[in-house]
């Protein structure tokens, strides 16, 4: 069988080393090409040396030629993305961007959230969301994929299979969520995510301010009445794994059985969705390195407590990417994510 032949621009990050990782056990995805400016000319074995199993690849620079059969991830930085989706898209291939650069349809809350220009916003009109519960057959002819934050498909997916519940949902929505450092902008070398300021510590950032609280409102309500959400991310003494807290009040009697019916079918339904039958059994343990999020709900009167767990590297990043892939090249959606 021919393989699909992928590159990876800013593969030397920690979102590249993991989808790295899942493509070397894909059967039907060659990784060709890998970019990194920062180690550029070294092996890839030499950067990941705990991945003996990596294909015989060299990096090269984020503007080296990439070879014309080839589809392109990125897994660069916000302003990297801008500049170079418009230039792959225009070779005629498919893309899958990991950067927060093409997820919102409203230019200001973009430049708001991530304090810069957005100076291609025209390929908005061109791009699908990669969340496959919400956009299964949009993703399977999209050629542009925009994959979800990990805090946000940690908090819109319990929103979102919610269905037409959320038309009685009162807003705002509490999202309160805590991430290990590789979710939480551990990757660079800021003093504020080494060792010793994480270790035996517990805190809060980006407290109402955090660039997924527009996505979670944007998609986590997509087909309905936007509501606003109030969304605070902590910092965990762990290294993977997210684990959110979502508040929802309803304007009415909603039941329990409701609530039941609608996280049942997902569960059902969908490969990656598991339900378990009390939010305190939903650990950040049980779906590290895996591709799962797990959920579990309890009701007091009106309000509903959800809580979610997700890798924030896999589901949250380079697994729900390769998901994304798999449906773009007509692979089965759950080839290279789960071990039968």
């Amino acid at each position: 069988m021919k393989k699909t032949k992928i590159a990876i621009i800013g593969a030397g990050g920690l979102t590249g080393k993991e989808l790295t990782k899942l493509l070397a056990h894909h059967p039907g995805f060659e990784l060709v090409h890998v970019t990194s400016n920062q180690v550029n000319e070294k092996h890839i074995r030499e950067v990941f040396p705990d991945l003996s199993h990596l294909p015989d690849l060299v990096f090269h620079k984020h503007d080296d030629p990439v070879p014309l059969d080839v589809g392109i991830v990125l897994a660069t930085p916000n302003e990297v993305s801008l500049e170079k989706a418009p230039e792959f898209l225009k070779e005629g291939r498919k893309v899958i961007d990991l950067s927060g650069t093409f997820r919102l349809h409203n230019q200001n809350k973009f430049e708001k959230a991530y304090q810069f220009p957005h100076t291609k916003f025209s390929l908005m009109d061109q791009v699908v969301f990669g969340l496959p519960e919400l956009f299964r057959e949009k993703l399977k002819n999209a050629n542009f994929v925009s994959n979800p934050g990990c805090f946000a498909t940690a908090a819109i997916l319990p929103i979102a299979l919610l269905g037409n519940l959320r038309k009685e949902i009162q807003g705002p929505v509490i999202v309160d969520a805590k991430s290990g450092v590789s979710g939480a902008g551990g990757r660079t070398e800021e003093i504020k995510y080494a060792y010793t300021n994480v270790y035996e510590n517990f805190r809060a950032y980006k407290i109402l301010t955090h660039q997924h609280e527009p996505e979670m409102e944007e998609y986590g309500f997509v087909g309905t009445e936007e509501k606003e959400i109030h969304f605070t991310p902590h910092l965990l003494p762990i290294y993977r794994g997210i684990l959110a807290t979502i508040y929802i009040s309803f304007s009415k009697g909603i039941s329990i059985e409701q609530v039941q019916e609608k996280f049942q079918t997902a569960a059902e339904n969908e490969p990656f969705v598991r339900l378990y039958q009390t939010p305190e059994e939903v650990e950040i343990r049980k779906v590290q390195n895996t591709n799962y999020l797990d959920l579990g709900f309890r009701m007091k009167g009106n309000t509903l407590v959800v809580v979610t767990a997700l890798d924030n590297l896999v589901k949250g990043a380079a697994g729900q990417a390769l998901q994304n892939l798999n449906l773009m090249y007509g692979y089965p959606e759950t080839e290279g994510l789960v071990t039968l």
